[in-house]
């Protein structure tokens, strides 16, 4: 595959078309089994609350995969990702009812060489940002 994006089309401050990710608890069962953290922090309700969380969470690396996910639906190439991390700022929170929504946007901080750019993501799930100094650096076309 090759990136859809064109190194050419875009310039600091270009923004990435901001996407919506539902979350459910079915997500969050299929991650556990992709990934084997089986932690019942991600799954069982009662147990989540005993440990003093508000709900059952999302794993913050299927939040990062979403991020992921946000850049590589946009640049077109999974491959042209090079680099890519976060921090973990807070929990997305997944009632049984509804689930929960993330909202991802982001923009080009920086052009470098090699037809590279940085993409700044932020990623917030109600009105908590839950992902912080999230980078990608993609290699387009």
């Amino acid at each position: 595959m090759t990136a859809k994006v064109s190194y050419a089309e875009v310039e600091v401050g270009t923004e990435l078309p901001a996407r919506s990710f539902a979350v459910d608890r079915a997500n969050l069962v299929m991650y556990a089994g992709a990934s084997g953290d089986f932690n019942p922090i991600h799954w069982r309700e009662s147990f989540a609350k005993a440990v003093g969380l508000p709900d059952v969470i999302a794993h913050g690396m299927y939040t990062m995969a979403q991020g992921g996910k946000f850049v590589t639906d946009w640049v077109g190439d999974p491959g042209a990702v090079v680099d890519y991390g976060v921090r973990f700022s807070a929990p997305v929170v997944v009632p049984d009812e509804g689930g929960a929504t993330l909202e991802i946007s982001g923009r080009v901080e920086e052009k470098l060489d090699d037809n590279k750019v940085v993409v700044a993501l932020t990623a917030r799930s109600g009105e908590q940002k839950v992902l912080t100094r999230a980078r990608a650096v993609v290699r387009l076309a």
